[in-house]
């Protein structure tokens, strides 16, 4: 009898778990302006390092989040008025399983260093035209 109770209680922690993180996404997505984003988290090495998460527009900033955390607070955030577009290409081989279907690598350069992330068409889409968006003034790395 006790491991049935052990068993219920794995499941309802399992089901609080997933809708607490079900609840947390959609507290990020609310007023719009919120994208799938993977990011490279790690250096550059044979496709690893990549995480999916949640990306949100906020200002002159891109926000983003790990889905699989609890966390309401950014992991990492992006602001336009350094970001450069260095350039885009399809995931290679070995980083596709670690993608979305129909994502697109983008290569940035910030004042922080290079960084990749990765989009899929609409998406990409909508990224380039805020970072163009540029408010009046706004410098770019040289």
């Amino acid at each position: 009898m006790l491991t049935v109770e052990v068993l219920l209680a794995l499941v309802l922690l399992l089901a609080l778990g997933l809708a607490s993180i079900s609840l947390r996404r959609r507290f990020l997505s609310r007023g719009g302006g919120a994208i799938e984003l993977s990011l490279r988290l790690k250096p550059r090495r044979h496709g690893r390092g990549w995480v999916l998460g949640v990306g949100r527009f906020v200002g002159d900033d891109l926000q983003w989040f790990r889905v699989f955390s609890l966390s309401t607070r950014p992991r990492r955030t992006l602001s336009r008025r350094d970001l450069q577009v260095r350039g885009r290409r399809a995931p290679a081989e070995h980083e596709a399983f670690a993608l979305l279907k129909g994502a697109e690598v983008v290569e940035l350069t910030s004042a922080a260093g290079p960084v990749d992330i990765a989009l899929d068409g609409s998406a990409l889409t909508g990224f380039l035209a805020w970072l163009e968006a540029r408010p009046p003034g706004a410098t770019l790395p040289a």
